[in-house]
């Protein structure tokens, strides 16, 4: 294993070494790297809703969704995240992950064609792999390159798959426009809300919603449930036929330990939440706006907030920095991200408050100033 120790120098010399940093219950720290966008991970309510949920079913869900880890608390679940969003059904996974690979290769296989955004989340991109399908990455946002490879194809089934809000740019993607290249040519749309639930559309309800595409017969939704509703899972929503059709066919559904109770419950609760507080999406939105604005980028469409610095071992200094002066921020590096645009990703936070906004203004303009210049290193 040798090598192993040969790899481990070469991301040293690259500024690409991860490690893991256990975070203590309180850091005294703004946190600003987590995807905790309506900032429920600690209302009591959420806690309270994991707790109960504890308390009926106990602490795990005992077996995998067929045997014995499907409760009335997962139906229920899945019947109200389907309303939230507009759609007919839903099925609730292990992860969003899992979700992902479920839905991808349950609906194609062999004799099928992918066609993937190349900015996808590494989720679609497994999936993709493990599908069996034929597969094209399609240029960023590139609808005609989409409809080109569509049109060209001679499988039968084909399947677009694209995040609705990409996780380190914060993008969105085209989807009207998606979906009418897909109707044209017989396919299915599958689009992933991780970023855009509980933060796009009216009240939280996802850019699927707001783009008008909800329900329809072919486009297929997945979410997490660790983001905006500050628990763990993730969850298929769509057509009658897809839930019935993934019960039978798709290996992480079957094969996996069903959610945990826990789990359940606290995304139950911040739905409730977000549903009594709509005000709480824009909210986000209006934080992430000011956060741009201090960092002199772009208004973003969504509560990622991208600061591009080019060198990793650069964007991985600012981090540090940042958490050294009170702020805890996402540094994004290869493979996340492309050679040379490492960046500090911001993410947004309904929470946030104006004291906690001057202290944000205050450490990143000191260290935007230290490292945003023109890139003369190598990569």
């Amino acid at each position: 294993m040798s090598w192993l120790d040969a790899r481990a120098a070469e991301r040293v010399r690259a500024g690409l070494r991860r490690e893991l940093r256990a975070r203590a219950p309180e850091t005294g720290l703004i946190d600003l790297a987590s995807n905790d966008y309506l900032g429920l991970s600690r209302h009591p309510e959420v806690a309270e809703g994991a707790v109960e949920a504890v308390r009926k079913w106990g602490t795990g869900s005992t077996g995998s969704r067929l045997v014995t880890g499907t409760t009335t608390e997962h139906e229920e679940l899945e019947a109200e995240l389907a309303e939230f969003v507009g759609a007919r059904s839903g099925l609730v996974f292990a992860s969003g992950y899992a979700a992902n690979l479920g839905v991808v290769t349950a609906l194609s296989g062999r004799g099928a064609l992918v066609v993937s955004d190349a900015g996808s989340h590494a989720s679609l991109v497994d999936a993709c792999r493990l599908s069996r399908a034929r597969v094209e990455i399609a240029p960023h946002g590139d609808v005609e390159a989409v409809d080109r490879l569509l049109a060209g194809r001679a499988e039968q089934r084909a399947l677009v798959v694209t995040d609705s809000v990409f996780s380190a740019d914060g993008d969105l993607a085209p989807l009207v426009e998606l979906h009418r290249v897909v109707r044209a040519r017989g396919a299915v749309l599958i689009v992933d809300e991780a970023h855009g639930l509980g933060v796009r559309g009216a009240g939280g309800r996802g850019l699927v919603h707001e783009m008008g595409l909800a329900g329809q017969p072919d486009v297929v939704i997945t979410a997490t449930l660790s983001k905006a509703l500050a628990a763990q899972g993730g969850v298929v929503l769509a057509d009658e036929r897809v839930r019935a059709h993934l019960i039978d066919a798709a290996r992480t559904f079957i094969f996996d330990t069903g959610l945990a109770p826990a789990a359940v419950g606290a995304a139950r609760a911040a739905l409730r939440l977000l549903r009594r507080e709509p005000e709480m999406a824009t909210r986000v939105l209006t934080r992430a706006a000011e956060i741009a604005r201090i960092a002199a980028v772009p208004r973003p469409d969504s509560a990622v907030v991208s600061v591009v610095l080019g060198q990793a071992r650069r964007a991985y200094a600012a981090a540090q920095t940042c958490r050294t002066r009170g702020l805890s921020v996402g540094c994004f590096r290869p493979p996340s991200v492309p050679e040379g645009t490492s960046r500090l990703r911001l993410t947004a936070r309904a929470d946030l408050t104006d004291a906690e906004m001057d202290t944000i203004a205050t450490v990143l303009a000191e260290v935007l100033a230290q490292n945003r210049y023109p890139e003369e290193e190598t990569l």
